[in-house]
């Protein structure tokens, strides 16, 4: 593939061991920085997904009850409280 220009990742860190997963999220960030790849990145780490995103959509059967800058959702008492516990 040359030079896309959004890259669409589907739970890139399901299956991985803690350091593989924090190798390929190093790889998806320096690609979204460096290269100027747009992401659009489903997760269910939303510690991972909201540390590297700008924007962010939470999802719940189908809806999205949450949705906006990933700095504030990670503020946010609703999404600390059910996404960020632990």
């Amino acid at each position: 593939m040359a030079k896309p220009k959004i890259l669409l990742l589907d739970e890139p860190s399901l299956g991985l061991a803690p350091l593989v997963t924090g190798k390929i999220y190093e790889i998806i960030e320096r690609l979204n920085r460096e290269e100027k790849v747009t992401l659009l990145l489903v997760e269910q780490n939303a510690n991972l997904a909201l540390g590297l995103s700008q924007f962010a959509y939470i999802m719940e059967t189908g809806l999205f009850p949450v949705a906006g800058p990933s700095k504030d959702l990670m503020e946010n008492d609703y999404v600390k409280s059910f996404y960020l516990a632990g």
